[in-house]
């Protein structure tokens, strides 16, 4: 078992027991106790556990999905979850919307979001969630949703369970801790964890506030994307994945537990805190990847590769080749291509485009419009690329190596097209000019000069 130590401890108090690390690689099988011998060996459910604990399995495949497919974890906790599972009311969504969802018509055409301030208000992780698209069916099991979450306070004796996808989480403001049933994750600016459908958390927040987007995928769980002719190293490398390891809270409190299930937010509370898991092995679990070790790939002569080269995680759907959702990023790299044109194209795409900024500026918009915490969206077929001064730039700049740096852009990308929502449309953020950024371009066409 392959542990390192995370950037911050875990939480702790009177009642509350872990083990700071994390288990490395991705995919892998893992196996973690935070007591000795809690994890039963050679079987998954004995007759009775040690402890006195309850086995329980959660499923993310069917039981019948190949083994490459198939994901299953066994935990060993205090109170099973039914016994978290108390009478559900439902709960005001607030702004968090699930596909299908089409509540306003949208003019064709790009749009582009300043970063959403951060309110006076006292709000959760939960609360904060401000949905910006939507696309597919959750009930089918298709398509994503995008947010971006804004947090003035820590989620205390609050938890939360997504029934509905796995969250994909870009902090951008500050950092996140993430106390899940499997362990505690501390992510920051530069950092992402993926939370698998169903699994119990509680986010803290270190700073006090906190803002960053969230990838909410109802499709097929999110993978390393296939090297093809690159071959076995670069891009995202499985050992850069992290685990965390088992942590549990023995906590008697007053609690509130929030589902999402079917697009609507339930909640029930109960004496208990759910994070109650002592032991676990399988392969279904959260994890953190810190972007910046992201190895890219690219041209080294001449030429601009598609942005698929620059992919992390993709959710695939059943069509070879086409992505449920792919998660891009736009990091440091260099670019050394000769007589080349090296900012992004123009292109019309048949995949639907949700750009987010962490930090940096983005290269192919330099007029100060694309700034951290802010958004655009590019819709399937509709036309998109650099502005007015960054094909000025890219025109005439000089062909010697260039290095881009300091700078972290990401695409949450899909193959459905993207239905803005009504609080997206009418919040008042959004940049009334970037549609027409392409009328600035000039005219350079002469027949005279080849």
């Amino acid at each position: 078992m392959n542990v390192q130590k995370p950037s911050g401890s875990s939480r702790t108090s009177a009642n509350t027991y872990a083990v700071d690390g994390y288990m490395s690689g991705f995919g892998n099988g893992f196996e973690t106790e935070a007591l000795p011998g809690a994890l039963p060996i050679g079987r998954n459910s004995p007759q009775k556990c040690a402890y006195g604990l309850y086995a329980e399995q959660m499923s993310g495949s069917p039981f019948t999905a190949p083994r490459v497919t198939n994901e299953r974890s066994w935990l060993y906790r205090i109170r099973p979850t039914i016994a978290h599972w108390q009478h559900f009311k439902k709960a005001d969504n607030g702004l968090w919307r699930t596909a299908p969802c089409k509540e306003v018509d949208v003019p064709i055409g790009p749009l582009r979001w300043d970063p959403t301030p951060v309110p006076d208000k006292k709000l959760n992780f939960v609360e904060g969630i401000h949905t910006m698209a939507t696309s597919g069916d959750a009930a089918a099991q298709t398509g994503m949703g995008t947010h971006i979450y804004v947090a003035t306070r820590s989620m205390q004796d609050e938890y939360l369970a997504n029934c509905d996808g796995e969250m994909l989480i870009v902090p951008e403001m500050n950092c996140l801790r993430i106390a899940t049933e499997y362990g505690v994750i501390d992510i920051e600016p530069g950092e992402i964890a993926v939370i698998p459908r169903g699994i119990k958390m509680r986010v803290e927040l270190p700073e006090g506030v906190a803002r960053g987007y969230i990838c909410e995928n109802y499709g097929g769980a999110l993978t390393i994307p296939e090297r093809g002719p690159i071959g076995a190293n670069c891009m995202s490398n499985p050992r850069d994945f992290l685990t965390p390891v088992a942590a549990y809270e023995d906590v008697d409190t007053p609690s509130r537990m929030t589902v999402k299930w079917g697009g609507q937010l339930w909640s029930a509370e109960f004496k208990h805190s759910p994070l109650d898991v002592v032991a676990w092995h399988g392969n279904y679990y959260p994890y953190k990847y810190d972007l910046r070790r992201y190895s890219p790939v690219g041209p080294v002569l001449f030429d601009h590769a598609d942005p698929s080269i620059f992919t992390v995680l993709t959710s695939p759907s059943e069509t070879p080749g086409t992505a449920n959702i792919d998660f891009v990023i736009f990091s440091d790299r260099w670019l050394v291509g000769e007589d080349t044109f090296r900012p992004p194209w123009y292109h019309l795409n048949v995949m639907s485009e949700f750009m987010g900024l962490v930090y940096g500026v983005y290269d192919a918009k330099t007029g100060g419009g694309f700034q951290p915490g802010g958004a655009s969206l590019h819709n399937t077929m509709l036309p998109h690329g650099p502005d007015k001064d960054a094909f000025l730039r890219g025109s005439n700049e000089e062909m010697k190596p260039h290095k881009i740096e300091g700078t972290m852009a990401f695409l949450f990308e899909t193959r459905f097209m993207q239905n803005v929502t009504k609080y997206a449309l009418e919040v008042g953020l959004i940049q009334d000019d970037y549609k027409r950024y392409g009328k600035d371009l000039p005219k350079f066409f002469d027949p005279s000069k080849p």
